[in-house]
């Protein structure tokens, strides 16, 4: 049985942004060599969105919103 505080679909849903504080740990992984299937599993969160942090990274160089 899940609980809402582990189910990520009752958590965040699609329109919800991650947090700021979420984001910089993603990079540091990322720069200590940790697979995205481990930053996911390590912070619990999508690893579509690790994945999306870490390409608009190295693209852009930021991990902020466009807000």
């Amino acid at each position: 049985m899940q609980t809402a505080s582990t189910d990520i679909g009752e958590r965040m849903g699609r329109s919800q942004e991650l947090s700021d504080s979420k984001r910089g740990p993603v990079i540091g992984c990322h720069l200590c060599n940790k697979s995205i299937r481990d930053i996911s599993w390590l912070l619990n969160i999508p690893r579509s969105t690790v994945s999306g942090i870490i390409t608009k990274w190295k693209q852009l160089g930021t991990t902020a919103t466009k807000w």
